[in-house]
């Protein structure tokens, strides 16, 4: 028996559509497994589940019988839930916030007199102190002014040698988006964050010139909000 994590909508509501889910009660898949069709699916990493699932609850799960694995989840015969927490917007605007903090000195690197990535993170933020209809609009406007720059500048990039703005220009679009979702809905929030968790090393690649220093630094920033969702449910 193993324990992961699955995301799911609001109501416990999956991909697996006819299950009705409930707290301590083993289900089982009858048939074939098949990786994203049929089975329960659950990741080791939460910010992994978010990126399959709107994420408005999360639960703790086991699992056992026949499986599959896969990087970022895995494939099982039997599932049940252990514990469930629920996931608000105010959670993914402060994923979405930290994820994009992770990542948005790449950009500054390269572009240091572009502060408008900045000024969307600092206006999610004011959202997050005061949630309403002026302070959402702040963000969004913000934020689409932010994306054009990020884009922008990832298309200068590609027609240069510099692979570091390159990278750098990839994770501020990342970070961008993510404090972008803050102004509009949870779930779409958990997946910019997720988004930028994994671009968050982007400019170490370039940097190190190792796929396994990449790799090992992407894996590090997918660890931080893994642990900070995890701070978020306590």
């Amino acid at each position: 028996m193993k324990t992961l994590w699955k995301v799911f909508k609001k109501d416990l509501k999956s991909n697996n559509g006819n299950i009705k889910w409930v707290v301590g009660k083993w289900q089982r898949h009858e048939g074939e497994l098949e990786m994203c069709e049929s089975g329960f699916h659950a990741s080791e990493n939460i910010i992994d589940a978010m990126a399959y699932t709107n994420a408005e609850e999360i639960a703790l799960v086991d699992v056992k019988g026949k499986h599959l694995e896969q990087d970022d989840k895995q494939c099982w015969e039997y599932m049940r839930l252990k514990k469930v927490y629920k996931w608000k917007k105010v959670n993914s605007v402060r994923l979405a916030i930290f994820a994009a903090e992770l990542c948005i000195g790449n950009y500054e690197k390269e572009y240091p007199k572009d502060d408008r990535p900045r000024k969307a993170i600092e206006a999610a933020k004011n959202y997050l102190k005061n949630p309403c209809e002026e302070t959402e609009s702040a963000a969004e406007s913000a934020a689409e002014s932010a994306a054009e720059s990020a884009r922008s500048a990832a298309r200068s990039a590609a027609w240069s040698a510099s692979s570091a703005a390159w990278s750098a220009a990839w994770s501020a679009e990342s970070a961008v988006w993510s404090a972008a979702s803050s102004a509009e809905s949870a779930s779409s929030a958990a997946e910019s964050a997720a988004r930028s968790a994994s671009s968050a090393s982007s400019a170490a690649w370039s940097a190190a010139l190792s796929a396994r220093s990449a790799w090992s630094a992407w894996s590090a920033a997918k660890e931080k909000c893994h642990n900070f969702v995890l701070k978020e449910l306590k």
